[in-house]
């Protein structure tokens, strides 16, 4: 209703003028002040709008923030209920171990994993009316936090983490959120993922991801998506060692697979030095016995391109011998090229 404000003009005061031939003393004129002040201050809340009553009769709402995306709930995870007009009902609930929840004056648990926010909210509501607590309730549910799908990313990473796939989630985007790979990553990458068998148990499936192929390569096949439950691990390079005549020994990775060659790891230690034996020697440990093998490679055949390379593994030991008979004699000439120089130096220092 419109509600106009009245006029407050001279006339609206006549009845408090002055008796004709007397004069206004001081009380009189204060009270005319705070009349008009009265008057005023009325008409100005007469056209202020009425505040409308509270919505919901004192009804509590649970409203997050996060702006999580909608997944499916499970074990562990904060949801949050609002039941309209009863904050007896609304409340923030964790999903128990057996995907369960309980709510206060509901005799029946209701079933939570598996089901998605809108989903949860129906079964709520048919709960509360099968039970006549309610006739007709209005039931949101929101999630407030998310620990059912955790990722794992552990290994040769900067920073191993544990976080929550939410929305879209691939197998780049957790090694960004692990900081990426280190300098002595290996060249595969394991993830495992969760299964459930035929009879129902549960299980999980490794796959091998080669890092050459999902970064370099940019096979996008090879950037699966995570769903959550995945372990994500980034072994070590595995590491062979360079020992015996070659110019720089020493402990080598394996960058590009899960093995080297002899040539390879032979470039990286500079190469072999003068009077090495022409054939070198590998020493492999054993699976389950822990007993090391010696394996005979022909190095010069190698080197002369007459026989294949030979691969080397993680761990393998490269011994490149000293060929001691051909590196007395290679001495014993060298020492008589000295020798024969100095004479000849001589003769000519005593011929001048």
């Amino acid at each position: 209703m419109q509600v106009f404000a009245p006029c407050l003009s001279v006339d609206a005061f006549a009845g408090y003028a002055p008796v004709p031939g007397t004069v206004w003393n001081g009380v009189q004129g204060k009270m005319l002040t705070a009349l008009v002040l009265v008057l005023a201050a009325s008409s100005i809340s007469a056209q202020q709008p009425s505040s409308p009553p509270h919505a919901g009769g004192g009804a509590t709402s649970l409203n997050s923030s996060s702006n999580l995306p909608v997944e499916r709930l499970g074990q562990d995870d904060l949801i949050g209920i609002t039941v309209y007009d009863s904050p007896e009902l609304t409340r923030t609930v964790r999903v128990e171990s057996d995907g369960e929840i309980r709510l206060p004056m509901l005799q029946q648990h209701i079933h939570v994993a598996g089901l998605y926010p809108g989903d949860l909210e129906k079964v709520i509501r048919v709960a509360l009316v099968k039970e006549q607590i309610l006739v007709d309730p209005i039931v949101s549910v929101s999630v407030v936090e998310y620990r059912s799908r955790p990722i794992y990313v552990v290994g040769a990473v900067r920073n191993p983490v544990t976080f929550q796939a939410t929305g879209t989630m691939t197998l780049l985007d957790a090694i960004s959120q692990a900081g990426g790979l280190t300098e002595n990553a290996g060249g595969e990458i394991l993830v495992s993922q969760p299964q459930v068998t035929a009879d129902g148990n549960p299980s999980s499936l490794v796959q091998r991801i080669p890092v050459h192929g999902l970064f370099d390569e940019v096979d996008a096949s090879l950037n699966l998506r995570l769903e959550g439950g995945e372990v994500i691990r980034v072994p070590q390079a595995g590491r062979i060692y360079v020992v015996g005549n070659v110019n720089k020994p020493g402990v080598f990775p394996i960058t590009d697979g899960i093995e080297s060659s002899v040539l390879k790891v032979l470039a990286l230690s500079g190469g072999t030095e003068q009077y090495s034996q022409h054939t070198a020697y590998i020493y492999r440990t054993q699976d389950g016995n822990g007993q090391r093998n010696e394996i005979p490679v022909e190095l010069k055949k190698i080197m002369d391109r007459k026989s294949p390379d030979v691969p080397l593994m993680a761990n393998d030991i490269l011994y490149i011998p000293v060929a001691s008979g051909r590196k007395a004699a290679f001495t014993a000439l060298d020492r008589m090229a000295m020798l024969s120089v100095g004479i000849s130096a001589e003769i000519l220092y005593l011929y001048r």
